[in-house]
């Protein structure tokens, strides 16, 4: 088997807007995936026919329709939608597993690319190029995210890494705690800003299918659920003062995490992950997070057992 297959899961609902770019730059690649199931989510616009026409015409592609819930379902909900489509393969005929979204378009390189970083580093165990976003003006805005994980809209990963940390929690933040999972566990979560694996986000991460203040207040819910601590939250926050959407999200994202907090909302339940979090959010604050996340991942290496090695 080639040391190169990936396999592509994308949930979505009512895509139809952005579907096509997605579709054409994945098929456009210069390593296809050897497989690629959609999952569409109870889409109510033009979605299932847009779907139904590529699937006919790219055998590659294996559609799955979900009933209608009547909204978009953020969080748990797209992994519910991830697993469906998770569920209809059989991982280890796959080197590499993606949950891709169907409002990206990718530059033609960028899943060679990615994978030929992973080959040359055999402890990352999930890596993705950086968004960036259109803001009209004909120029490309980068997206404000951290270095330490790939990001939740492209996050490629080492199957046997996936299946060692227990694939993705049904909940918000979902695409935060895999990293720190990872790491955890030995392995290296990253995201970089290279140009080849830069890519458009048609739809601005921290929107919601709302608004932004919808999607920031989510974001600080879901930063209380992790187990993300106060002082290490309210730092986060005015980091994004200046950035879209100036003020309004840095309110909205301590205000989503203020709710939590004075409603007592659950938290993760694993307690030894909470603190390992912790810890590490306590020396970024120190030292900085790309510093703190190098000497982690250098005293990780030590742990670092992945399925099939001594």
């Amino acid at each position: 088997m080639s040391a190169r297959r990936y396999c592509l899961i994308t949930p979505c609902r009512n895509e139809a807007a952005f579907g096509r770019r997605t579709l054409d730059s994945v098929l456009a690649q210069t390593l296809v995936p050897a497989r690629w199931v959609i999952v569409d989510d109870g889409s109510t616009d033009d979605t299932p026919a847009m779907l139904a026409a590529y699937a006919e015409a790219h055998d590659v592609i294996q559609v799955i329709r979900r009933d209608d819930r009547g909204f978009r379902k953020l969080g748990g909900g797209v992994i519910d939608a991830f697993y469906d489509g998770y569920g209809a393969i059989t991982p280890d005929e796959y080197d590499y597993v993606v949950k891709l979204d169907l409002d990206l378009e990718l530059p033609a390189g960028y899943f060679e690319g990615v994978i030929d970083a992973m080959e040359a580093d055999p402890r990352l165990g999930t890596l993705s190029g950086k968004p960036y976003f259109e803001p009209g003006s004909g120029t490309l805005v980068a997206e404000r995210c951290g270095d330490e994980n790939s990001v939740g809209m492209v996050k490629l990963y080492r199957t046997a890494c996936f299946e060692q940390i227990g694939g993705f929690v049904r909940a918000l933040n979902w695409d935060g705690i895999d990293g720190h999972r990872c790491r955890m566990l030995g392995w290296r979560a990253e995201s970089r800003d290279d140009e080849p694996l830069r890519f458009v986000h048609l739809r601005p991460m921290g929107t919601s299918d709302k608004s932004w203040w919808t999607g920031r207040v989510r974001h600080g819910t879901g930063q209380h659920f992790m187990g993300t601590g106060p002082l290490f939250v309210t730092a986060s926050a005015v980091a994004r003062l200046a950035h879209p959407p100036v003020v309004v999200g840095t309110v909205g994202m301590l205000w989503g995490y203020l709710r939590g907090f004075l409603t007592r909302a659950p938290r993760y339940e694993d307690l030894e992950f909470r603190r390992f979090l912790r810890r590490y959010q306590r020396r970024s604050l120190v030292v900085g997070k790309r510093r703190a996340t190098r000497e982690l991942d250098a005293r990780q290496a030590s742990v670092w057992r992945p399925p099939g090695r001594d």
